[in-house]
């Protein structure tokens, strides 16, 4: 049954840039409309130049709140009232709640990852993993890792000029947190290869696999992938990067990035409406786009 647009509809939005190729309004909707709820959500063309503004609208016009994606996700810290704890770790927003005028910035990547975990039947809870990447995904992913009970993190990087700052931010992170989180230079295969043999899970958190670097992996060396390890990409298109495929052709379990889109998406729902995304609605037009 679709809903009717009334006088008493409210709005959720998207706000980033680009912003047209987004499924994000097609499975918010569907969910609102699945369980009979008055609100809509719509995209908006929106960069750091008009975020203030954008904000702003969410008091003034009493939405139900907003998403934010690239490149807005570190500025919104900046305008909200509140942060919530993975938020204030991550020192990015990508779900704004609105409590009658109070902003709450949260981030919901982190939750969105660990919740897939469970599609795949893994647990890292207790255990150790290894992130290659230590970028905004990246970081979100450590974060809430770190705060549902992750014990340690290894985390491998290009010592690039912003290598200090992460080492810096993960021991952050760490001092916050009940989880050890160690930094390493990628290039060190030797130390790659031992925390690996002592994790739970491998996760790609970088771009390597995406277009136009399809045929690249972020590691060389596939031996270290074993059949009871883990493997999870971050990315999403295409389905099975180069790095996923060889960790599958060695026996290990592995997933893309798709399962913490969607439950990003869904624990936003949650926090705007108290309801449970209906999953099994929306998570076949999420495959099929």
């Amino acid at each position: 049954m679709e809903n009717q647009i009334t006088g008493h509809t409210r709005l959720a939005a998207l706000f980033a840039t680009p912003i047209r190729h987004s499924v994000s309004p097609m499975i918010q909707n569907t969910a609102f409309q699945e369980l009979g709820l008055d609100i809509v959500y719509l995209a908006f063309e929106v960069g750091t130049d008009g975020l203030k503004e954008a904000i702003s609208s969410i008091r003034r016009l009493d939405m139900v709140g907003a998403n934010l994606s690239m490149p807005n996700k570190i500025l919104a810290v900046d305008y909200m009232d509140e942060l919530s704890e993975a938020a204030q770790l991550i020192r990015a927003v990508n779900t704004i709640t609105n409590d009658n005028g109070k902003l709450t910035g949260h981030n919901t990547d982190g939750t969105g990852f660990m919740r897939s975990l469970q599609d795949l039947e893994v647990s890292i809870i207790g255990k150790k993993m290894t992130v290659i990447g230590a970028g905004g995904a990246a970081t979100a992913i450590i974060v809430q890792a770190a705060l549902d009970g992750v014990k340690e993190i290894a985390v491998y990087n290009r010592k690039d000029e912003f290598y200090e700052n992460i080492k810096a931010k993960l021991a952050y992170i760490s001092e916050h947190t009940a989880c050890t989180i160690t930094l390493h230079d990628l290039a060190n295969e030797v130390e790659l290869t031992l925390d690996v043999s002592e994790s739970t899970l491998l996760l790609n958190a970088t771009g390597v696999g995406m277009k136009p670097m399809e045929q690249q992996t972020p590691i060389q060396d596939f031996s270290i992938i074993r059949p009871d390890l883990a493997v999870y990409d971050v990315i999403y298109t295409p389905r099975e990067t180069e790095f996923l495929k060889q960790a599958r052709l060695r026996g290990a379990k592995t997933a893309n990035g798709l399962g913490m889109l969607l439950y990003q998406g869904a624990a936003a729902f949650e926090l705007w409406t108290g309801q449970e995304m209906p999953i099994a609605v929306v998570k076949p037009i999420m495959e099929n786009n």
